[in-house]
């Protein structure tokens, strides 16, 4: 790596999240030049962005080596599942995400549920099924409600909670036989359904070490009450207090500290963030998922709450240093509410000219996600989730009405969001 006067940060991404992580290393006084690939209009504004996508292993690693970048950051999990980190590494360039070895856990549920098993970590019970009619067979003597999960990557919707057994076939129908999700599909885990109060731990690792993030929770449904088909997340808050310092403990000792344990064991030197999507149950916190990389949108109050340097945690991680790194949080509230396309997560409009506010308040932020400039110059909508509008508060009611202030003075053709993000959390302390 070069001096730290000519640090140079490759981001790599083109949503919500990767607009945080662009903004944290604009931000940090360890870089002094930032690039984005292939990135969108907001980060555009505050740094140089390539049109190169995030798929596209080789063209991405000769940027790399075209620009002398120092330090890559690998937002999506499709460049992680493709091996984009192990390229990198080969080259000698430092790179924040997992090799493709730690990034199957997200790459597949089904090698996610064996590591769960294996080293005894609160799960549901499930069966993989790369056939119709043997997971067909399955749900004559399956209890509903059931789980029906595409093994593979499915952008955060490949997952159909069947109330009933005709759900629960069409769906695996649809995966295995229809191609519903590709070949993602092509392959399901069938689980128990799991009730409570979904919540997800982010811990950055680095081989045995590791540190856990401040708590969040997303919103995953598009409907207000929490219903409707899943979406890649329709808003999130931090802190959530649905977690407190006896379940934290807890959590810490059932099942981050056995997971980051249980993949080094397994041989592999897994450094980059392990995203565990987690169900509050009557009988303590169960593992649904395991996730290779910051969600989006918990990404959002994640590093705008961190007082450490976001890009001196994530650069320590990548070499092995973070054991050495004392990371502290903002004493304050977090809320991000995204601003979607009216119709997500199925068909919607793309196109439709955004109108932005003159100013920003201080500590609110607009993170671009689906946009894009077009002929004339003009920044529109451009995917189902358009914008991740962020504030920091003293409490969450504050938080709260500062993201939705801020929403209200954003304006497009066909702009949704939902009203009650982090409604149960202000019900639970109110």
């Amino acid at each position: 790596m070069s001096d730290q006067s000519s640090f140079t940060v490759l981001v790599v991404g083109s949503g919500g999240r990767e607009h945080t992580l662009v903004n944290a290393c604009v931000n940090s006084p360890l870089v002094q030049r930032t690039l984005a690939a292939p990135g969108n209009p907001g980060m555009a504004a505050i740094c140089e962005c390539e049109p190169v996508a995030a798929d596209n292993i080789d063209g991405l690693v000769k940027l790399a080596e075209s620009e002398s970048v120092d330090f890559v950051i690998v937002g999506p999990e499709v460049p992680l599942c493709l091996g984009l980190v192990d390229r990198l590494n080969d080259m000698g360039i430092l790179a924040y995400g997992p090799k493709a070895d730690g990034a199957r856990f997200e790459g597949s549920k089904t090698y996610t549920k064996k590591l769960l098993l294996k080293y005894q970590i609160p799960t549901a019970n499930a069966a993989n099924f790369t056939e119709s009619e043997a997971a067909i067979q399955y749900l004559y003597t399956a209890s509903f409600p059931i789980v029906v999960k595409a093994d593979g990557l499915a952008a955060g919707k490949g997952v159909v909670i069947a109330e009933d057994f005709e759900t629960a076939k069409k769906a695996v129908v649809d995966m295995i036989d229809g191609g519903a999700f590709g070949e993602s599909g092509k392959s399901v885990l069938i689980e128990e359904c799991l009730t409570g109060e979904e919540t997800s731990i982010h811990a950055i690792v680095s081989g045995k070490d590791y540190v856990i993030l401040p708590t969040s929770q997303d919103h995953k449904q598009v409907y207000e009450g929490d219903v409707g088909p899943n979406t890649g997340g329709m808003g999130a808050y931090s802190p959530a207090d649905l977690i407190d310092d006896a379940m934290m403990q807890r959590i810490e000792t059932e099942i981050v500290k056995p997971s980051v344990d249980g993949i080094a064991a397994e041989g592999i030197d897994f450094r980059g963030t392990l995203f565990i999507g987690l169900m509050m149950t009557p009988n303590g916190p169960k593992v649904l998922e395991y996730n290779t990389r910051f969600g989006d949108p918990e990404t959002q109050v994640l590093i705008t709450r961190l007082e450490t340097d976001p890009v001196k945690i994530m650069l320590a991680a990548a070499k092995g240093k973070l054991g050495e790194i004392n990371v502290k949080v903002k004493d304050e509230y977090a809320m991000v509410v995204v601003l979607a396309s009216e119709g997500y997560p199925n068909s919607y409009r793309r196109g439709n000219p955004i109108s932005f506010p003159d100013s920003v308040g201080d500590n609110q932020f607009i993170f671009h996600a689906g946009t894009k400039a077009d002929e004339a110059g003009n920044i529109v909508t451009n995917g189902g989730r358009v914008l991740g509008v962020t504030a920091l508060g003293t409490n969450l009611s504050e938080a709260r009405d500062k993201a939705y202030e801020l929403s209200d003075r954003v304006d497009y053709k066909s702009k949704y969001l939902r009203r009650d993000i982090g409604a149960k959390e202000l019900a639970r302390t109110e």
